[in-house]
């Protein structure tokens, strides 16, 4: 068996590794022939601070970031990127784009103000990967839509001008962006839908999302011959019930739904809608954020969160910021974790452990993947996938302090590798290696 090895350690990114033969009566970790979901990418999210960190370089030192972070050639390879619809928690002030207090006809929509952000960091990525996808969610609706009148806290008003208005701004938002020739392949209609914060939020339970999709978005959508999905996301809760089911099982809602989208605690139910939902994509909508010291254990968190959503039936994992300065902090005062630091005063650029987890994965692992069984013991710490051009991808974690001797089998091939602690690694089985 041919392989490539690629490990990570505390000390050592991202360095080649050998292995020996192995037995296959000592397999512990061993590649099966059953196929499951197919793979579509990975990706991050485009959030104002985020460019800002990365202006504060030269043009050498941020392309060399993008590079790391979108050339299919090279670092990370991302696919995906999630746009903010108006002020995110990581936007430099909060925003909508139409602040204009009874504007139903959304006349006065405008997404100027992303034009000095957020439209630069897409481009810049879209340079590098020209089939960038694009997903898009608003954290707040304007604040004229909501009670109280705020960005953070409250809820959408809930009249039938109101629910109109709001299903045109998103319409709004699809059409400006394609007019930047910027295509939105599909919308969430709200962040973290139980999520009541300090900064830009708003409630929804269950039968409004339904009620929302079913009467007014979806028609909005198919009235003006949008081709952008809809996604039930991002939801944050385990709440399949209250959520999911109470959305998707009812048939006028559901035509007109792609998939459902995932983060924080809907972790918790991924298991139970892939199982239930087959025909509808699955997505992880955003990684959790740490508290901006980028240690070596959260980096460990990360993995976990990538193989559960992968062994659980998603179709793509997106991290949240890419890059960030020093800290991490928001303008409403938390501290994050990111990819990529970027120090304006002294020009340093570090990629953090959290980089080379989402590497590990996504540096092999292709779109169009499909993700292979895996047995034995370490398994648990491992996921499989086969590339469309037919090589094999393991990437396995030993988050024990201790090394570890896996023993990878394929068929009656095996090899062995000891794992060093604490380590990320990557094992590209290349086709038809003997």
């Amino acid at each position: 068996m041919k392989i490539q090895w690629i490990a990570t350690t505390r000390t050592k990114t991202w360095q080649n590794a050998s292995c020996a033969p192995g037995r296959a009566s000592e397999v512990n970790l061993r590649i099966g022939d059953e196929r499951h979901q197919t793979w579509e990418g990975w990706g991050g999210c485009f959030n104002e601070l985020g460019w800002m960190a990365l202006s504060s370089v030269n043009a050498a030192q941020r392309e060399e970031v993008m590079r790391a972070l979108f050339d299919p050639s090279e670092g990370c390879r991302f696919n995906i990127g999630r746009v903010p619809i108006g002020a995110s928690d990581y936007a430099a002030e909060w925003y909508s784009h139409n602040e204009t207090a009874g504007d139903l006809a959304m006349e006065r929509f405008s997404i100027a103000r992303d034009e000095r952000f957020l439209i630069p960091y897409i481009r810049a990525a879209q340079a590098l990967r020209p089939d960038l996808k694009l997903f898009a969610s608003p954290w707040s609706p304007p604040t004229w839509m909501k009670f109280p009148c705020a960005y953070n806290y409250g809820t959408l008003r809930w009249t039938p001008e109101i629910l109109r208005a709001y299903a045109l701004y998103f319409v709004r938002f699809v059409e400006a962006y394609r007019l930047q020739g910027l295509r939105i392949s599909q919308v969430h209609p709200q962040n973290e839908p139980v999520a009541d914060q300090k900064f830009p939020s708003c409630l929804w339970t269950g039968s409004q999302l339904r009620e929302f999709i079913r009467d007014y978005l979806g028609p909005a959508f198919a009235r003006h011959g949008l081709d952008c999905e809809i996604w039930l996301g991002t939801l944050n809760t385990d709440d399949y019930d209250g959520f999911v089911n109470a959305v998707l099982a009812d048939p006028d809602a559901n035509r007109f739904i792609f998939g459902i989208g995932l983060q924080w605690a809907g972790k918790g139910m991924a298991q139970r809608v892939a199982a239930a939902w087959p025909e509808k994509k699955l997505m992880q909508t955003e990684n959790e954020c740490g508290d901006g010291n980028n240690t070596w254990e959260y980096a460990h968190h990360v993995f976990n969160l990538v193989h559960h959503y992968a062994i659980n039936g998603s179709h793509a994992y997106v991290y949240w910021n890419m890059a960030l300065a020093p800290t991490g902090l928001s303008t409403w005062g938390w501290r994050q974790n990111a990819m990529v630091t970027v120090d304006a005063q002294s020009g340093r650029i570090t990629y953090n452990p959290e980089f080379y987890v989402m590497r590990h994965f996504s540096r092999f692992i292709a779109p169009g993947a499909v993700r292979l069984e895996t047995k034995g013991p370490m398994s648990a710490n491992a996921v499989a996938f086969e590339n469309p051009e037919g090589s094999r991808v393991v990437v396995v974690a030993n988050p024990l302090k201790t090394e570890r001797r896996c023993v990878l089998g394929e068929g009656q091939r095996a090899v062995t590798m000891l794992l060093q602690p604490e380590s990320f690694n990557s094992v590209l089985l290349l086709k038809g290696a003997q």
